[in-house]
């Protein structure tokens, strides 16, 4: 019995004897089968030619990328914190080298993950760590591999510690959420939104898709919504899902001249 993992996604799955027949989360509209076709691997084959690069983002907020590249290619995120660090997101690869670097830094508290395509690996992290998992309750079926660490939770907001907010803004996915940080570096404020609210190249600008791969927009409906869950929030900076996919000044605003100029371009 094996956890398979999706070579696309990089998600893993409930322990069987052979591979799944599909992956439910690439065959989604969302994401894609890879045009070789479906493929598997496990985590033991992953770590004997991948190995994880750590990058300070700012004070406190540690990268954690896989290379070569995996999968979708995101990194995680570990925000180094006084009640305990959280893990934002998350990666497939899970080696002793990242294990032994993690718990030098204190360990995880908990993780919180903005949307499906970065469940990945996240339960194997949480057995490890002896942590539990947040998820918003919207995206409930996406989940591949269940465990008691998962906590499902519902509504707008989730209050966590150290002045850290889960958001559920939707969008991407119903249960697309993002983190608030109040007490980022140099007393600014900071927000991580995985590709729910993606930072784009130029990096003056963020952008929203139901689709990224397959460029399906979202609706007006969808960026208003985003927009006005956002609103009671201060942030100064945002942090994506990519290495230096980041907004270090003037965040909020970004995000609202962006929404603006979405709707425009889609005749809203």
């Amino acid at each position: 019995m094996s956890n398979f993992i999706c070579v696309q996604c990089g998600t893993q799955f409930s322990a069987t004897a052979a591979p799944p027949e599909t992956c439910p989360i690439c065959t989604d509209e969302r994401q894609y089968v890879r045009h070789e076709g479906q493929a598997w691997t496990t985590m033991e084959q992953l770590a004997a030619d991948h190995h994880n690069r750590f990058e300070e983002e700012t004070h406190q907020l540690l990268g954690i990328g896989s290379e070569p590249q995996f999968a979708i290619g995101q990194r995680a995120l570990l925000l180094q914190l006084p009640g305990g660090n959280l893990l934002w997101d998350c990666i497939t690869l899970l080696d002793d080298k990242t294990i032994e670097r993690i718990k030098a830094l204190g360990g995880i508290r908990a993780i919180a993950i903005s949307h499906p395509h970065y469940y990945s690996a996240m339960v194997d992290w949480a057995d490890h760590f002896e942590t539990e998992i947040f998820l918003h309750v919207a995206d409930r079926q996406w989940v591949m591999r269940d465990s008691p660490r998962i906590r499902f939770w519902n509504g707008t907001t989730k209050l966590l510690w150290d002045d850290l907010t889960l958001i559920n803004c939707g969008g991407h996915f119903e249960g697309g959420t993002v983190l608030h940080w109040e007490g980022a570096a140099e007393g600014k404020s900071a927000l991580l939104s995985g590709d729910i609210i993606q930072v784009v190249p130029d990096r003056r600008y963020v952008s929203f898709m139901w689709s990224y791969p397959n460029l399906i927009p979202l609706r007006a409906a969808a960026i208003h919504r985003i927009v006005n869950t956002l609103q009671p929030f201060h942030f100064d900076e945002i942090y994506g899902a990519w290495w230096g996919a980041n907004i270090t000044s003037n965040a909020k605003l970004s995000i609202t001249n962006s929404a603006e100029r979405y709707l425009r371009a889609i005749g809203s």
